[in-house]
């Protein structure tokens, strides 16, 4: 019987998101996302509990630096207690600063797996940001024991938290599409990664409210997908001011343009991935 000799060429042209593909491959997601958390916490001393201790050290640290030290607890016009309101905005900010990290390093991590076989290399990304969502989940639950704590109850717009989740889950892939590929193709950008993270933080309102960015400088700030989600989970988790319908909107069109470009230029380049990467 004549042996079957199969090739595998790159395509040329536009390249879409063969979306039945992935589903195909669905089982791998899960496998490699699985893999991702085990190896994080499996030679750690704490474990899942990095998973606490992480939000909790940052709420201390902010809380009594820029809290008191500076008085932007005197800033929040709700009257929400300042470490429940610093932990409330690292929910959403933990979860997009896992994801762009992991997501920046997945492919150079898994490049032996690249090299050998065939898979949608876009599940890489995607089984990072499955992992930070496992982080979420722990530091939610105490989010809920620190709400009980303070005795706030939230309101109707507790509703609209799973669209939040969702945002914040689209505007970290968005990103980390982006840095993987980037971060494969010139190495140095694992490194500006980090620093990239710690310059959004501050442009972030994690630990000041939005409020105190002057009017004329509020457009720009805009510009930042992650104030729309910030605020979005203060509303709906404490009551606080409702993010203006405008700065939600710019933030969705913002991250489906990013994401949607970021998943065409991952495209053209996973046709030579396994060779350069």
């Amino acid at each position: 019987m004549p042996l079957m000799v199969l090739h595998l060429r790159a395509r040329r042209g536009f390249a879409a998101v063969d979306f039945s593909e992935l589903w195909r491959y669905r089982d791998l997601l899960w496998i490699l996302a699985a893999r991702d958390i085990r190896i994080r916490y499996k030679q750690a001393a704490l474990g899942a509990a990095w998973a606490v201790l992480q939000p909790l050290a940052a709420m201390v640290v902010f809380t009594v630096f820029f809290g008191y030290f500076a008085g932007l607890n005197e800033k929040i016009e709700s009257g929400v207690p300042y470490p429940l309101y610093t932990f409330c905005a690292l929910l959403p900010w933990q979860l997009f600063a896992h994801a762009i990290t992991s997501s920046s390093s997945s492919l150079v991590d898994n490049q032996s797996l690249i090299t050998k076989t065939y898979f949608p290399r876009l599940l890489i990304p995607f089984a990072a940001i499955i992992g930070g969502l496992v982080d979420f989940a722990v530091a939610f639950a105490i989010m809920i024991v620190l709400m009980a704590a303070y005795g706030v109850v939230p309101g109707w717009a507790l509703l609209w938290l799973p669209l939040l989740v969702v945002l914040t889950v689209l505007t970290a892939l968005s990103v980390g599409l982006w840095l993987a590929a980037l971060s494969a193709l010139y190495r140095d950008f694992r490194h500006t990664t980090g620093f990239l993270v710690q310059i959004w933080l501050f442009a972030t309102p994690v630990v000041y409210p939005s409020s105190i960015v002057p009017p004329q400088w509020q457009t720009l700030y805009a510009l930042n997908p992650m104030v729309g989600v910030v605020d979005g989970f203060r509303w709906a988790l404490l009551g606080s001011a409702a993010p203006a319908p405008s700065v939600i909107a710019v933030s969705a069109v913002e991250v489906m343009l990013l994401l949607i470009l970021g998943a065409i230029y991952f495209r053209r380049m996973e046709r030579t991935m396994a060779d350069w990467i």
